[in-house]
C-alpha cells in the first residue's frame, strides 16, 4: 500500500466496489497522488520526535567534549601539574579513536537499532567525563580524553545518518541545522553551566575544574539512561507512527531519490562506496572548516580571558557569541532549503569568517572590542558553513549503506581538523596565536576551494547524465542496477 487511504466498503458479495481513475490522476509510476494533507502530518510527527531527543543528545555530548576549555581557566593546569603543551596533547588523543571508530560504528548502527547504539555509548563517555573529574594526575587526563574520543566515534555520523533517512533532500538541511545548534547552544550552555559550578570549589575537597567534570558527566548518563526509551529507530521499524503513516513516509522518500538505491554491501557496492570522488571532496570541505569549529570551542574562554577579562567573565561574555551564531545558522538553514542550493552559503560562511582571522591576526592593532566581534565573525561564519558541507554530501549519496558510510567517512576523516585546532595554538605564543589563526585562515579556504571543485564535478555529472552517457548502466544485471546507489543514471545531483 502506497498511501493512506479508509478501507473499501465491501458490497454483499465480498468485492470491493471498482473505483475508476484517470491515468491524467496518477503521480508517478502510475500510484495516486500523495495526500498532502496526510504527508504533512507525518513530516510533523517526524519533527516532534526525530529531532528533539537527539539533538539534546548532542548538546551534552559537544559539551562533554569541549568541557576542558572551560576547566582549564579554572585551573586544570595547575591541579594535574601540566606544563608547555601538555594541554594540546589532552586535545589531540581525542580525535585518535574518534577517527578510527566512525567508520565501524556506523556499520554496527546499520545492523543495531539506533534507541540502543546511540544510548550505549552515550552511557559510556558520560562514565569517562565524570572520571576525568575525578582524575589525580595528568596521564588519567590523557585516557580520559581518549576514552571519550573511543566512545563518542559513532554519535555525530550516527545521527546524520539517522536523519538523512527520514528526510528528503531539500528538507534536510533545516534538519541537519537543527541538530547543529544543539552543539553551537552547548557553548553558551557550556559556558553558563561552568560558571555556576566553578562556584562549587571547595565542596568536597574538589577544586571547581573538577565539579564541571562531575556534574556535566552525571547528567549524560542519567539522559543517556532514559535515551532509550525516546531516540527513534529506522523509518521501517519506527513505532511513532502508525502502519499507513510508515507508508507515506516509506513512499515520499523513495520518490525523492528516484532509483537510487544501495540496500545491499556486496563487492561491487563497496568498491563504488570507496572509490566515490564526492566522498573525499567533501571530507575536504568538512576538514577545511570543522578546525573553525574546535579552535572557537576550545579556544574561546582561554582568548577572552586573555583581552584582560577573569576567568568568569571570559565564559559569561562567550554566551551571547553562541547564541548569535545559532540564530543565524537556523537562518541558513531556512534560506539553502528554500532556494534549493548549498554552495553559495557555504562561501558566505568562509568569507565572514576570514573577517574574523583577520582582525586577530591584526590584533595588536586594534582595541579590545573589535577582537571581542572577531571572534563572532570566526564563529558566526564557522557555524553558517559547517552544517550545510554536511547535508550537502548526503543529499548527493544514494541508498542506506552509501550514506552510512560516507557520513561516517565525511565526520572522521574530516575530524582530523580537530587535531589540527588541538596543536596550532601554542601556549608559548598566547595571546596573539598568529601560528593558529594563520592555519585556521588557510584551512578555511581550502574548504572554500573543495566546496567550488565539489559544484563544478556536481554540474559536469548532472550534464553528462542528461546527454546519456551514463545509459550504459541501465545494461548492467537487475541487482546491480537496483543497487547503484546515486550511481544510478535517474538520479540528479543538487548543489
Amino acid at each position: 500500500m502506497d498511501v493512506m487511504y479508509e478501507k473499501p466498503v465491501l458490497t454483499e458479495d465480498g468485492v470491493a466496489p471498482k473505483i475508476n481513475v484517470s491515468t491524467e490522476d496518477l503521480g508517478p509510476k502510475g500510484l495516486l497522488p500523495m495526500d498532502l494533507k496526510a504527508e504533512k502530518k507525518v513530516v510533523w510527527k517526524c519533527d516532534l520526535h526525530v529531532m528533539p531527543m537527539i539533538s539534546l543528545l548532542y548538546m551534552l555530548a559537544f559539551v562533554d567534549r569541549i568541557n576542558i576549555g572551560n576547566a582549564r581557566i579554572q585551573g586544570l593546569e595547575k591541579s594535574l601539574n601540566m606544563q608547555g603543551n601538555n594541554y594540546n596533547i589532552a586535545l589531540f588523543v581525542f580525535f585518535i579513536p574518534y577517527i578510527l571508530f566512525e567508520v565501524p560504528s556506523n556499520i554496527i548502527l546499520r545492523k543495531v537499532a539506533p534507541s540502543t547504539w546511540l544510548s550505549f555509548i552515550m552511557l559510556c563517555w558520560g562514565i569517562v567525563t565524570t572520571c576525568m573529574g575525578l582524575t589525580k594526575s595528568y596521564a588519567g587526563l590523557v585516557v580520559c580524553r581518549f576514552l571519550l574520543g573511543f566512545f563518542e566515534a559513532g554519535f555525530v555520523p550516527g545521527c546524520i545518518y539517522l536523519i538523512s533517512m527520514y528526510y528528503k533532500r531539500y528538507e534536510l538541511q533545516w534538519r541537519v541545522n537543527l541538530f547543529f545548534c544543539a552543539s553551537i547552544l552547548s557553548g553558551a550552555f557550556g559556558g553558563l553551566l561552568a560558571y555556576a559550578l566553578a562556584n562549587m570549589s571547595g565542596i568536597g575537597g574538589y577544586a571547581g575544574w573538577r565539579w564541571i567534570f562531575i556534574i556535566e558527566g552525571l547528567i549524560t548518563v542519567l539522559v543517556a539512561c532514559l535515551a532509550k526509551f525516546f531516540v527513534v529507530d529506522w523509518p521501517e521499524t519506527s513505532k511513532f507512527l502508525n502502519h499507513d503513516e510508515r507508508e507515506i513516509l516509506l513512499r515520499r522518500l523513495r520518490e525523492d531519490v528516484a532509483e537510487a538505491r544501495m540496500d545491499r554491501l556486496d563487492k561491487k557496492a563497496t568498491r563504488r562506496v570507496f572509490s566515490d570522488w564526492k566522498i573525499y571532496v567533501g571530507t575536504i570541505m568538512y576538514f577545511g572548516v570543522v578546525n573553525t569549529g574546535y579552535s572557537t570551542s576550545f579556544f574561546t574562554p582561554t582568548i577572552l580571558q586573555q583581552l584582560g577579562w577573569t576567568a568568569i567573565r571570559a565564559q559569561v561574555y562567550s554566551i551571547p557569541i553562541y547564541i548569535t551564531s545559532a540564530v543565524i545558522t537556523l537562518f541558513t538553514a531556512f534560506c539553502t532549503d528554500r532556494l534549493r542550493h548549498r554552495y553559495t552559503f557555504t562561501i558566505i560562511g568562509v568569507c565572514v569568517a576570514t573577517v574574523g582571522y583577520v582582525i586577530l591576526l591584526a590584533q595588536k592593532t586594534v582595541p579590545v572590542g573589535v577582537r571581542y566581534m572577531a571572534v563572532y565573525f570566526i564563529t558566526v561564519g564557522g557555524y553558517i558553513t559547517q552544517p550545510v558541507t554536511l547535508a550537502w554530501l548526503s543529499n548527493t549519496m544514494g541508498g542506506h549503506y552509501k550514506r552510512s558510510i560516507s557520513s561516517a567517512l565525511q565526520i572522521g576523516l574530516g575530524n582530523c581538523g580537530g587535531i589540527v585546532a588541538s596543536n596550532i595554538y601554542i601556549t608559548a605564543q598566547a595571546p596573539t596565536y598568529p601560528v593558529g589563526f594563520g592555519v585556521s585562515l588557510g584551512l578555511l579556504w581550502l574548504c572554500g576551494l573543495a566546496c567550488t571543485v565539489f559544484v563544478i564535478g556536481l554540474r559536469m555529472e548532472n550534464k553528462k547524465r542528461d546527454r546519456g552517457e551514463r545509459d550504459d548502466r541501465f545494461a548492467l544485471p537487475k541487482e546491480e542496477l537496483e543497487n547503484l546507489g546515486d550511481d544510478h543514471p535517474s538520479f540528479r545531483y543538487g548543489y
